[in-house]
């Protein structure tokens, strides 16, 4: 059987898989078997069982997967798995399943590397090398359901990658995640680090998915050292955007805050952020979260006792908070670490110290 050239197991729509079989002389329903195995049932395609074997190899040598596996590794006991694939053109990308006792979480890629910049992250690091498609950006979701014994339920884009500046794709396989594979709209997470065409985008999309949007600063001198793209899209904009998004979806956004040692984790930075998440519909949620350690970045993260004061003085503020609990740290589980191990990148200094208590 042939398919078009190129084509990847999970790009076909339905109706497209309906017209591949068909050339083959297949019946409708045997293309609704395979897509709904696949997809619905979330199943590698040599265990669905109710279609022939040597359908089964016809369809994996006609449609292939798009990512090769590079890279497994294993960790916290068991309940964290991080993926390195190989993808076309010679992208690598990452991706990490974490399990929970209540829940299976996926974190996936939108794109190899990242244009960004943003100074300690390891993916920014490394720079940008192309966008991901929605077959690829699927994938990796449904590949990691293939490992995991628990239904993965939540998937947050928060690997490799802005997914704002690769919308078109990230909105087609929130689309297909959502109709296909049967995700809730309210546990599919896009992180953005503000990029606000984008947010806008997000904002008239129809699903009412969850916004994240990485801060880690409250003002924008601090945070154009942190994140260059605030040069562009300064905090006032990037608040506002979110402010719409969640007056327009009825949503509570979050917002992300790498605690670094001795640049952000001051307190009068903890007032600062209060003061800049007043006035969200319901509510503004922070999510403190020590920073993950990088060859590129000098900074470490900060401890644990100044992220519980940094908490206290935001809830005293009236702000929402939780402290994530680093997953992975064991296999260079935070985005772009596991592909940077082999790379060399210049280390970049902390930024001054000297802010203030």
């Amino acid at each position: 059987m042939k398919a078009t050239p190129n084509t990847t197991r999970y790009a076909l729509t339905r109706d497209e898989l309906r017209a591949v079989l068909a050339a083959r002389g297949e019946p409708r329903y045997r293309a609704d078997q395979v897509f709904d195995g696949l997809w619905t049932q979330r199943r590698p395609l040599a265990a669905i069982t109710n279609i022939g074997r040597v359908l089964r190899d016809d369809l994996g040598a006609a449609l292939p997967e798009a990512l090769d596996l590079a890279v497994e590794q294993v960790g916290d006991g068991g309940m964290t798995t991080k993926w390195l694939w190989n993808a076309r053109g010679g992208a690598q990308v990452e991706t990490v399943l974490m399990r929970y006792r209540d829940r299976a979480t996926v974190c996936i890629s939108s794109q190899a590397g990242c244009a960004m910049g943003c100074t300690f992250c390891a993916t920014g690091q490394a720079g940008f090398e192309r966008h991901l498609d929605a077959a690829e950006i699927c994938e990796q979701v449904l590949r990691a359901q293939h490992a995991s014994p628990d239904r993965v339920s939540n998937v947050v884009y928060m690997g490799m990658g802005e997914p704002l500046a690769n919308a078109d794709a990230v909105l087609e396989s929130l689309t297909r995640l959502h109709a296909d594979a049967g995700f809730s709209a309210r546990h599919l997470t896009v992180s953005t680090v503000g990029v606000v065409p984008g947010m806008q985008r997000l904002r008239e999309f129809p699903l009412p998915v969850t916004l994240a949007v990485s801060l880690h600063a409250p003002d924008d001198a601090l945070r154009e050292e942190l994140v260059p793209l605030n040069r562009r899209y300064p905090l006032a904009e990037v608040l506002d955007a979110a402010r719409a998004y969640a007056a327009a979806k009825g949503r509570r956004v979050t917002f992300e805050y790498a605690c670094i040692a001795g640049t952000n984790d001051h307190a009068h930075l903890a007032d600062a952020l209060a003061d800049r998440l007043q006035g969200f519909r319901g509510g503004a949620h922070v999510n403190l979260i020590p920073l993950n350690p990088t060859r590129g970045y000098a900074g470490h993260a900060a401890a644990g006792e100044r992220i519980a004061q940094f908490a206290a003085r935001l809830r005293g503020r009236g702000v929402e908070v939780s402290i994530r609990r680093n997953r992975g740290v064991d296999i260079d589980a935070a985005c772009g670490q596991l592909r940077a191990r082999t790379e060399a990148v210049p280390v970049a200094p902390p930024l001054s110290a000297t802010m203030g208590p």
